[in-house]
């Protein structure tokens, strides 16, 4: 057993393990040991990787003594790797199919090109220059072999590839991945560039009337023997894996072992192939209802295409995704100015949905449009496809309630009830359907319209009966709802105002929302017509904009700004102020994500809206709010500060806040005592969080002391400031005001645990008034402030030391120690940095070890004793000392850089008799780096590499 595996088995001897995995240097020791390897049932490593280990160690680049890199070393280490790998791949016979699923082109391209050499291949000499049927078997068999591999791999780099899902970001495996791509690259540019050579190689195989040889392991072992020791056998010789003339023509190389067609696949191709390349025998064609489709598209048959999918309702054998594509390209065509196809898409749609309600899915929203405006033709083709596509003696009840339920959701959802009748009188619908089925759909129809004399069985005459005024209203009010196009809305409208005079449209769907500031103005107007259409154009928009549909809340409200400038200078300001905060939300959602300033003419109007002072213009508060947080998210600190006017400090209160958060974010860089806006801002938010009390006798004649949470004396209520804040996303601003809660959570008397954060000092440090205080809205608030903040910069490493402490005063010591590790990773590259001192102070690094203490993680405890500027002896003793320890133990001692702490293990195992441990223990110490004598240098990088480690560990167990 060599040295390396000897350790590993002390070192794991102590507990049940699997047993160790051969090592590649093994194989170089003992000759026999491959082909054991190989006949296990499931060898560990497997085949493949073992290609990878051997190719990797003989490409090894070596240093020189002016230590400068070498190309891999041409000696007989390398060339037995080399060997190795082959005889690898001869085991696997050669196949490519096992080859390409494991193997990286790069390594493939190197297994390839060694069997090339070990063939004999004059390295340099084109293939399409030699002549198969004179070279040794074995030899253009490595040829044909290769070619093949280069086709099969452009071809495949033409197909998309899913790229894995990226883990945590480690820069060493990102180089390594980048170099890997910029390698497979550069090979598939000179496979590509060769590709016409080895396709005319692969052509001259197919002529080739010999077998051929390909090597195996025995073949590759006597070519690895010395000259003149092959015993008569040579390579023209037959020796090797013999491939017979046709299996070569049939894959050009593969091999009777796995000389396998995908039978399927070769009849999809077949299929394929006839599409691009008709036959001339028309009977072969009929065969294939994909063949049938292809014609009848070529050749403009479109109506033989329903047909063609009507049959196909009842075998299910054209896939769902082909019958897909083809309406699509239907579509593209009718929307390219073909209006005749509009009936055939309508037809095909309908095809699909029959066929998709029989297996059970849920009908398209392609159907819903097509079938918006139904007809008595579309309703008679839809009956005959329903009739057409199921067979009721064979069909099974699933089949059967499927139908059923999509006819009775047809006929629920039609207007017209001439159409209704239609459908309901139906033989396949009297037949799904049950007596009791058919009533009930009849008294949901008649709940509808009950007006109108329903019957089970309509009278014949019921056809010529044109339809109802009440039945053409509800389409157009159906309409109304669903349209977003002003100009079709204004249509509709003028329409409806043409049937009746009777009715308010706007009330159509309770969905139309405006704010209660506006409906005064707007339903004041005195035009039925106008009204409506002012107020639904306005209710639309504002849902647009809810849901993020900026252009069609842009036309929306463009349009009604037109119509009310006619003759309401009133409804004009409103407008004008609902698209400055359209546009608002437009850049902050756009290009404001990606840090571009918004346009200086939109900085201008919301500084032209701060300012206004028109009288009786009904203002809405949140566009006060949006406009201030804008200005403080851009960093306009100049003009919050200095150039506001007066009168809004006094009139606007989000004005006043965001000029005291623009004030405080300027003094910052100043000294303590000239920053005294953050006092007024401190002053201000207290107010905010205080609570109103008010005295009250009770029935006793005592008086008791009621505190009234949403307080009335500040400027603005906590709930009002809590939502102004999440409208902020600027980091300083959002940094000041959590450090300003922060304090205020740390000012109250019964705290245990403060909570840090950044710029903590520059607020008072206590409070004349405790009682008046809500301390726990303030905790909420901070908890609040915390989850946003970290749902805008998820990698501030000041917010999510706040979040860690939450957890740490709430007794959640793993959440807690998530964020510490967290706060850690994001500014230190995931621990592969020194994380800075201001971050790890020791504060924290003492709420980490109390965590870990608390939790029972003892090791990690005495680990992160070390961290200390001064290390704590006396805490890493006493936990190591205990014996119910919920971590690794043992295992995190390579982690200790103190010799003092490895000694006093050391002793501790001796003590107790814990031999394996205590082995460790002396194993860690023992290692040179951490010797005493060695420079100042050598040890502070011994001790940055096991925090590194060690923290790392920590992250995988808490993240």
């Amino acid at each position: 057993m060599s040295a390396e595996a000897a350790d590993r088995e002390a070192a794991t001897s102590s507990r049940p393990c699997t047993p160790p995995q051969t090592c590649w240097f093994e194989f170089l020791l003992e000759e026999s040991l491959l082909e054991k390897h190989l006949r296990k049932p499931c060898p560990d490593p497997a085949p493949v990787q073992l290609i990878v280990q051997f190719l990797e160690q003989a490409s090894k680049p070596s240093v020189n003594e002016q230590n400068q890199v070498q190309p891999p070393p041409d000696n007989k280490r390398n060339r037995i790797l080399k060997l190795l790998a082959l005889k690898v791949a001869a085991h696997l016979k050669w196949d490519l199919d096992i080859l390409e699923k494991s193997l990286s082109v790069p390594v493939l391209n190197m297994l390839l090109n060694e069997l090339l050499c070990i063939s004999k291949v004059p390295p340099g000499t084109k293939h399409i220059d030699m002549d198969l049927a004179t070279l040794p078997p074995t030899t253009a068999m490595a040829i044909l072999l290769y070619n093949r591999w280069a086709i099969r791999t452009i071809v495949q780099s033409s197909f998309p590839v899913k790229q894995p899902k990226p883990g945590p970001p480690q820069l060493s495996v990102m180089n390594q991945m980048q170099q890997e791509k910029e390698l497979t690259e550069n090979i598939l540019k000179v496979l590509k560039e060769q590709a016409s050579d080895s396709i005319l190689v692969l052509e001259a195989a197919l002529k080739l009337n010999k077998d051929l040889y390909v090597h195996t392991m025995r073949t590759l072992d006597l070519l690895a023997m010395e000259p003149g020791v092959v015993n008569g056998e040579t390579e023209s010789s037959t020796v090797g894996l013999k491939i017979k003339t046709e299996e070569m023509q049939c894959q050009i190389g593969s091999l009777s072992l796995h000389c396998t067609i995908d039978e399927k696949r070769l009849a999809g191709y077949c299929q394929a192939c006839g599409v691009l390349v008709p036959s001339s025998d028309s009977a072969s064609q009929q065969l294939t209802p994909y063949s049938q489709v292809h014609i009848c598209l070529r050749s403009g048959n479109y109506q033989e295409v329903t047909k063609i999918f009507a049959e196909d309702n009842l075998t299910f054998s054209l896939p769902v995704q082909f019958r897909q594509s083809v309406l699509r390209e239907l579509f593209q065509k009718a929307q390219q100015g073909n209006e005749a196809l509009d009936e055939i898409c309508f037809k095909v749609c309908a095809c699909n949905t029959v066929r998709d309600i029989l297996e059970g899915r849920a009908i398209g929203v392609q159907f819903n449009q097509l079938f918006l405006r139904p007809n008595k033709e579309k309703i008679d083709f839809l009956l005959e496809v329903c009739s057409r596509s199921i067979n009721l003696e064979k069909a099974s009840d699933s089949l059967k309630g499927n139908m059923a339920a999509f006819l009775k959701n047809v006929c629920l959802g039609l207007e017209d009830l001439q159409y209704v009748f239609m459908i309901s009188s139906h033989e396949l619908f009297i037949t799904l359907l049950k007596d009791e089925e058919r009533k009930l759909l009849v008294d949901q129809m008649r709940k509808r319209s009950p007006r109108v004399n329903l019957c089970i069985k309509p009278v014949t005459s019921f056809y010529d009966i044109p339809a109802s005024a009440s039945v053409n209203i509800g389409q157009l009010e159906h309409q109304l709802i669903l349209s977003v196009d002003p100009w079709r809305i204004r249509q509709i409208l003028i329409e409806l105002h043409g049937m009746t005079s009777e009715r308010q449209f706007w009330t159509v769907s309770n969905k139309w929302e405006i704010p209660s500031v506006y409906s005064g103005v707007i339903l004041g107007i005195k035009d039925n017509l106008t009204r409506d259409l002012v107020y639904i154009l306005m209710a639309k928009g504002l849902h647009c904009s809810t849901v993020k549909d900026f252009t069609h809340a842009k036309q929306l409200f463009a349009a009604c700004l037109e119509l009310v400038t006619e003759f309401s200078p009133k409804l004009r300001q409103v407008m004008l102020n609902e698209m400055l905060l359209l546009d608002i939300h437009t850049h902050e959602a756009g290009t404001g994500q990606s840090g571009e300033r918004p346009p200086s003419d939109l900085i201008s109007r919301v500084r032209g809206y701060l300012e206004m002072r028109l009288p009786d213009i009904p203002l809405r508060q949140v566009i006060a709010e949006e406009c201030v947080a804008f200005m403080l998210n851009w960093r306009e600190n100049e003009y919050l500060t200095l150039q506001v006017p007066a009168f809004l400090l006094q009139s606007n209160p989000y004005v006043k806040l965001g000029q005291l958060l623009a004030a405080t974010c300027k003094e910052l860089p100043g000294p303590k005592e000239s920053r005294r806006t953050a006092k007024d801002l401190w002053e201000v938010v207290v107010q905010i969080c205080s609570v109103s009390s008010q005295h009250k006798r009770g029935n006793d004649g005592r008086i008791s002391l009621i505190k009234q949470r949403e307080s009335t004396l500040g400027i603005m209520y906590r709930s009002e400031l809590l939502s102004f804040i999440k409208k902020l996303r600027e980091p300083l601003v959002l940094t000041i005001i959590l450090s300003l809660f922060v304090k205020l959570h740390n000012v109250r008397e019964d705290i245990v645990n403060d909570i840090t954060a950044e710029h903590i000092s520059i607020w008072p440090s206590s409070i004349p008034n405790l009682q008046s205080v809500d301390f726990e809205a303030v905790a909420i608030t901070v908890k609040e402030l915390v989850r946003y903040s970290l749902s805008i910069n998820p990698n501030n490493h000041s917010w999510l030391i706040i979040q860690a402490d939450i957890y740490f005063a709430t007794n959640q010591y793993s959440a807690a120690l998530h964020y510490y590790l967290q706060a850690g990773a994001v500014c230190s590259d995931f621990f592969n940095k020194a994380v800075p001192p201001d971050v790890y102070t020791d504060q924290v690094i003492k709420r980490m070890i109390k965590c870990c203490s608390l939790l029972n993680c003892h090791t990690q405890v005495a680990i992160l004793c070390q961290f200390l500027r001064e290390i704590d002896y006396k805490t890493a003793f006493k936990s190591l000392q205990e014996q119910n320890s919920h971590d690794a133990m043992d295992s995190y001692y390579d982690y200790i850089w103190d010799v003092t702490i490895l000694e006093y293990l050391t002793y501790l195992h001796h003590k107790r008799g814990e031999t394996d441990k205590r082995q460790i223990a002396i194993k860690a110490i023992g290692q040179t780096e951490l010797n005493a004598s060695n420079p100042e240098e050598v040890l502070q990088l011994a001790a940055q590499r096991r925090k590194k480690k060690f923290l790392q560990a920590m992250a995988k167990l808490y993240f």
